[in-house]
């Protein structure tokens, strides 16, 4: 009940915040206005109307019944119009529309200057199309250039005489790339008051504006009652931030940055940073754990101090070189999963990046963070990449003494793409590596490795394909440091090379067959299977005295001795598009030749592999599992289906035949109709280490109505991992939402209203 009356309590005030959000009205266009006095002397306007005539007293032109005004892209439209072309006066009334564009300004009747840019429009409405925005007033005043006065004012961005919602105000006066004043404001839902403030002031520029952004208010086990507000500053034209103040009763006050700036078409960057001084912690005594920690984490958190630092910033360089800098700096393991959801969390964030610089995050349960430095260059054959990549291990970092998380300080690499070896017919390939790695307290030393490759492929006519290829990998190292952390001996070895061969082979066919087919609509159907087989070969080679650094597969090269073979089955449908380009009927114009559409709508694919040392292997401890010898691999197969539009299936399992059972399947069906009504169910399973089912609904009850929901299972632990459920509805100019989310540990209450145009208060 006290969380309830404190959200009573702000209504008036989040209700004004929301009214004055810069990116509604703040960014509504102006030459609407300026459109009206924008006068080209060099174009002159031109009057159309049922009767014109010239009144050589009043030196007017008198135009009545359909009369237009135009001149450009404005046009005047009125029963009646006076127009003075000496003064640049006109008078209009009956019907009265001004255009500019997909804009309009509507009254009753209108007198403009049009040299001076004064006038007075009587019961006036500007239409703003962009968002939708209807600004009415019984009388406007343009007082100069930008400045407006309007008496009787009404703001809404619903359609009809009877709205959905408005703001109205005895009277307001606005100063277009200035501010907006408004006295005695009231926001109204149909016919009821719900706000009223006897003067509020919201930025009228066009251009981005500082205000405040509608804020989040709602309720969490895990934060109490809850209120982000977000503060907007424009800094400039290539720059803004965005300040956040997130209330929790619970945990604090968690203070938030977003800084974003742009230097060139190429050059830009994303910086943002919060911090919190957490009220609770978890010390492992009395409930602290189960209250503030989380189940699936065996570490502690002691600290207050918590925060996230994360940046993005791409530089293009001289000679076509191109900068990339990612930075995810966290205070401690939990601190993702404490802030998934939110306006600074991890979701939005994760969206954010990836939208704007293409970046992908570590997922927020990985205590590893990447950050990365990166210079590239790609030509039409060859690229060149160096990065500095430092892999922060938050544990380690923050509970442990000695760190031995290894660091590329940095990766230098030059790559050759597959090219015809001159008018031979062999072709090659190169990839090439150099790094060093770093590690506080463990091993350190450089790598270097080239890797040609050369293949030669034959096509037997539309038979087969056949190519053979062989690679050579070279690789050197020389220490710094152990493993250990110790310094080599002068008399100790410190340079290691190896040098490793290896050869493929790919026989791969393709046959197909076209059917005759009228199945929903079709005209015929492609069936092709493609039959594969690879063999692959390395050596067994010693390689237990070489460094190992134990971040890729470089360092060790596993032996193989191993023949893959699959078949592929592809089934495409052909159906004929009954409506050309021209917009006619294939059936009513024969000269045109029929357009079809094509659809892949079966996939299926099975694959398995026979390794021939482990079946020449006597040594059990050689073997794979150390228990039995089994060297066919598990028959791995996927599938995707689509049999009509609204319908799909994906999947996919390996069958081993050896214990007579799968070792993994996963499966995954999407259901949807023309209403936009949605159901997907996906089954995940992996012997001995995963079950689980996860579904989600959304209905749409009627064409403004949509309920959801979802629900998430680990069926292994007989756990519920999460339920969801909300209902929103949706009008044609607001919308509300109200949801719950319920997870171990902590449930959510989310609740929205969006006035579209203004704003949104919720979540």
């Amino acid at each position: 009940m006290g969380l309830g009356r404190n959200i009573i309590r702000f209504m008036p005030i989040i209700v004004l915040l929301t009214i004055i959000h810069p990116h509604a009205i703040a960014q509504q266009p102006d030459y609407l206005f300026k459109s009206l006095v924008d006068i080209d002397p060099e174009s002159p306007w031109q009057i159309d109307a049922n009767e014109i005539f010239y009144d050589d007293k009043s030196s007017r032109y008198i135009a009545k019944g359909s009369v237009t005004l135009t001149k450009n892209d404005k046009k005047l439209s009125a029963d009646y119009i006076s127009f003075d072309y000496k003064n640049m006066k006109a008078y209009a009334k009956g019907n009265v529309s001004m255009a500019a564009g997909k804009d309009t300004l509507a009254g009753s009747s209108m007198d403009i200057d049009l040299e001076k840019q004064t006038g007075t429009i009587e019961n006036g409405t500007f239409f703003i199309k962009e968002n939708n925005f209807y600004i009415k007033g019984s009388k406007v005043q343009k007082l100069d250039e930008n400045t407006y006065y309007i008496e009787d004012a009404i703001v809404t961005t619903c359609e009809g005489e009877n709205p959905d919602w408005v703001i109205t105000g005895k009277s307001a006066k606005v100063t277009l790339e200035g501010y907006g004043y408004v006295w005695h404001a009231a926001l109204w839902a149909k016919k009821v008051p719900v706000v009223y403030t006897p003067f509020f002031v919201f930025p009228a520029k066009t251009k981005r504006q500082s205000g405040f952004l509608p804020p989040e208010i709602g309720y969490s086990d895990r934060w109490g009652g809850y209120f982000i507000q977000p503060f907007f500053w424009a800094i400039g034209e290539s720059s803004d931030a965005t300040f956040y103040e997130h209330h929790m009763h619970h945990r604090g006050d968690k203070l938030g940055l977003e800084y974003r700036y742009v230097l060139s078409e190429k050059s830009k960057g994303t910086l943002m940073y919060d911090y919190l001084n957490d009220r609770k912690i978890d010390d492992g005594t009395l409930d602290s754990s189960e209250k503030w920690g989380y189940q699936d984490d065996d570490e502690l958190r002691p600290n207050h101090n918590r925060y996230w630092f994360r940046m993005s910033h791409h530089q293009a360089m001289p000679m076509d070189f191109f900068a990339k800098l990612d930075l995810d700096i966290v205070s401690d393991q939990d601190y993702l999963k404490e802030f998934e959801d939110g306006k600074t969390g991890f979701k939005e964030t994760k969206k954010y990046f990836n939208k704007n610089f293409g970046r992908e995050f570590d997922e927020y349960d990985d205590q590893v963070r990447t950050n990365r430095l990166n210079l590239n260059r790609n030509w039409s054959k060859y690229s060149f990449n160096a990065e500095a990549l430092w892999y922060d291990d938050i544990i380690k970092r923050r509970w442990e003494d000695t760190d031995t998380t290894i660091q590329k300080l940095p990766s230098i690499g030059f790559d050759a793409s597959r090219q015809q070896v001159l008018k031979s017919p062999f072709y090659f390939n190169l990839d090439s590596e150099y790094t060093y790695f770093y590690s506080e307290d463990g091993q350190k030393g450089h790598r270097a490795d080239l890797y040609p490759r050369f293949y030669l492929p034959y096509r037997f006519k539309n038979y087969f394909s056949f190519e053979p290829s062989a690679g050579v990998l070279e690789t050197g190292w020389y220490m710094d440091r152990k493993e250990t952390g110790e310094a080599y001996l002068s008399e100790e070895k410190k340079r290691f090379n190896r040098q490793i061969c290896d050869i493929k082979l790919d026989l791969s066919s393709e046959t197909y067959k076209i059917y005759g087919s009228k199945i929903f609509g079709t005209s015929g159907i492609k069936h092709s299977v493609t039959p594969q087989i690879i063999y692959e070969y390395i050596p067994d080679q010693d390689q237990d005295g070489l460094p190992d650094f134990d971040v890729d597969s470089i360092d060790r090269i596993e032996k193989k001795n191993l023949i893959t073979y699959s078949i592929t089955n592809a089934f495409t449908s052909r159906s004929i598009n009954n409506v050309i380009k021209t917009g006619k009927s294939v059936e009513n114009n024969f000269s045109e030749p029929p357009i079809y559409d094509y659809r892949q709508f079966l996939w299926f694919k099975l694959e398995q592999s026979y390794d021939i040392y482990e079946a020449r292997e006597d040594d059990p401890q050689k073997w794979e599992n150390q228990t039995d010898q089994r060297p066919f691999s598990p028959v791995k197969g996927e599938l995707e289906f689509y049999p009509v539009k609204y319908l799909s299936f994906e999947g996919d399992a390996e069958w081993c035949s050896y214990d007579d059972e799968f070792s993994s399947y996963n499966a995954k069906m999407s259901l949807s109709d023309n209403r936009d009504d949605r159901l997907s169910v996906e089954y995940r399973y992996t012997r001995d280490s995963i079950e689980s089912i996860t579904a989600d609904l959304s209905l749409k009850i009627t064409d403004d109505l949509t309920a959801y929901g979802g629900y998430e299972r680990n069926i292994l632990d007989d756990k519920r991992i999460k339920t969801s459920a909300g209902i929103k509805y949706q009008a044609q100019c607001w919308s509300l939402g109200i949801g719950c989310t319920d997870e171990p540990g902590d449930r959510k209450y989310e609740f929205s209203i969006n006035l579209y145009g203004l704003g949104e208060v919720g979540n």
